[in-house]
């Protein structure tokens, strides 16, 4: 094993970094501390681990200060907690005069692939003259395993696939100071191919037909790879039917009793207590997301039903059946995914009086902000509709701003309550910022 270590170290020195778009993601880097980026498979978690390479060598780190291995390499499939530890001695075997006098910057990528790595890590850390960087797949499994291993020797982040603001650098574009009709013209345009495409790097400019098979081989492979090999599932039918159906049902409410019927139906025997651990496990592979009923009760808050959402709106396209999702759904979808990158505490509201909001986001203390969706106004009816549940909530909440996104349509509304600022969607994609400070 020292050896096949020793030659793919020296591999990965030797070839090139593809780099791709930057990233608008903030990852701080401290001395003492690892950082770990963690999110879905294929949203370009190797390619940014590749521009800070290419960082540091700009500023002059050397490639031999690098080691950088990705984990899920079936060549390291080998390795155990007990073998990880041949990792920096095989490094420094190859370059024994940097050893506790240069740091060296280490990157792992997929490290959940190997048990025990949280410790090995740790101890990294502690003896080696190191700066870890670290990709991961699991949200739960990393979050715990840094929690209870890493005793605040990590700063996390989260990466998604591209945001509308990075398929705009992917295009070469850049926001413009003043909106003039041209630019404006041009953003719509933009989000046309950005709701096709969706935001995963490798679908951005294929035609439609390799599109939906690259996002169905995604598909694939978070179901067997993040899902049923990890927790040896001896249901995986039902676990793929669970996620179909879950797809199929983005942005609307379900309940764990329907899917459990669902799939009694489809004649899987899968208890409930399983069905709850398969949407856990979708959301920890940040596949899927639940949003809860915002209820100062917890309990009523987790026995209402949720609403489901995917990491892509583009991939539901592909993946489901198209019988129950159509272009509000993904409309939703999409601004969820927005929303998800900047804050995790995400609700749906209902009033007092029984009206709903699609959003109730908590954005720091004291701070809210209502998010209702919808993809036009040109009808009265659902005009009064969704402004009258909008409204509602703010008189329920105190609040005296509202934001409605629409495909097209930008106005202010006045009410009693105070403002609802209806804005296209382009828009209010690119004026979200890129990460809170």
């Amino acid at each position: 094993m020292l050896e096949k270590l020793r030659g793919l170290i020296l591999d990965m020195q030797e070839a090139p970094l593809f780099t791709g778009v930057p990233r608008r993601l903030r990852c701080d880097s401290l001395p003492g501390k690892a950082t770990v980026c963690i999110g879905v498979r294929r949203s370009g978690k190797s390619t940014w681990m590749a521009q800070i390479m290419e960082g540091l060598a700009r500023g002059g780190v050397p490639r031999e200060n690098i080691l950088h291995l990705n984990l899920f390499d079936d060549r390291l499939r080998p390795l155990n907690l007990e073998t990880l530890g041949q990792v920096p001695e095989a490094y420094y075997s190859l370059f024994p005069a940097k050893r506790h006098r240069e740091v060296v910057h280490c990157f792992f990528g997929e490290i959940q692939s190997v048990p025990g790595w949280e410790s090995f890590i740790d101890r990294l850390m502690r003896t080696e003259k190191c700066q870890v960087y670290l990709t991961g797949s699991s949200a739960e499994m990393l979050a715990m395993e840094i929690a209870t291993q890493m005793r605040g020797r990590a700063l996390v982040s989260e990466m998604f696939p591209f945001s509308f603001r990075e398929y705009m650098g992917y295009l070469g574009w850049e926001i413009p100071t003043r909106w003039t009709t041209g630019k404006r013209a041009e953003a719509r345009n933009a989000l046309e191919g950005y709701w096709a495409s969706g935001g995963f790097p490798e679908v951005l400019g294929v035609d439609r037909r390799t599109r939906v098979r690259i996002h169905q081989d995604y598909f694939q492979s978070i179901l067997f790879r993040d899902l049923i090999d990890r927790h040896d599932i001896s249901h995986p039918r039902a676990v793929a039917d669970a996620a179909r159906r879950l797809v199929d049902n983005a942005s609307s409410a379900y309940t764990l009793n329907s899917l459990l019927g669902h799939l009694q139906a489809l004649g899987h025997k899968a208890p409930k207590d399983s069905v709850g651990d398969y949407v856990r496990w979708f959301e920890d592979a940040y596949f899927l997301f639940t949003v809860r009923l915002f209820d100062a009760s917890l309990a009523r808050s987790n026995t209402n039903p949720k609403k489901i959402y995917s990491v892509d709106h583009a991939l539901v396209n592909s993946v489901s059946s198209g019988i129950l999702v159509n272009s509000g759904h993904l409309l939703e979808n999409l601004v969820f995914v927005a929303l998800r990158r900047l804050w995790r505490d995400i609700f749906y509201y209902r009033t007092r009086n029984g009206f709903e909001v699609d959003f109730i986001v908590s954005c720091g203390p004291g701070e809210r902000r209502l998010v209702q969706v919808c993809e036009s106004l040109a009808d009265p009816g659902i005009a009064a509709r969704e402004t009258r549940a909008l409204e509602a909530a703010m008189g329920d909440l105190g609040l005296h701003e509202a934001t409605l996104v629409t495909r097209e349509e930008t106005r202010t509304i006045r009410c009693p309550a105070g403002r609802i600022e209806v804005i296209p969607v382009w828009r209010f994609l690119l004026e979200l910022p890129d990460f809170l400070v």
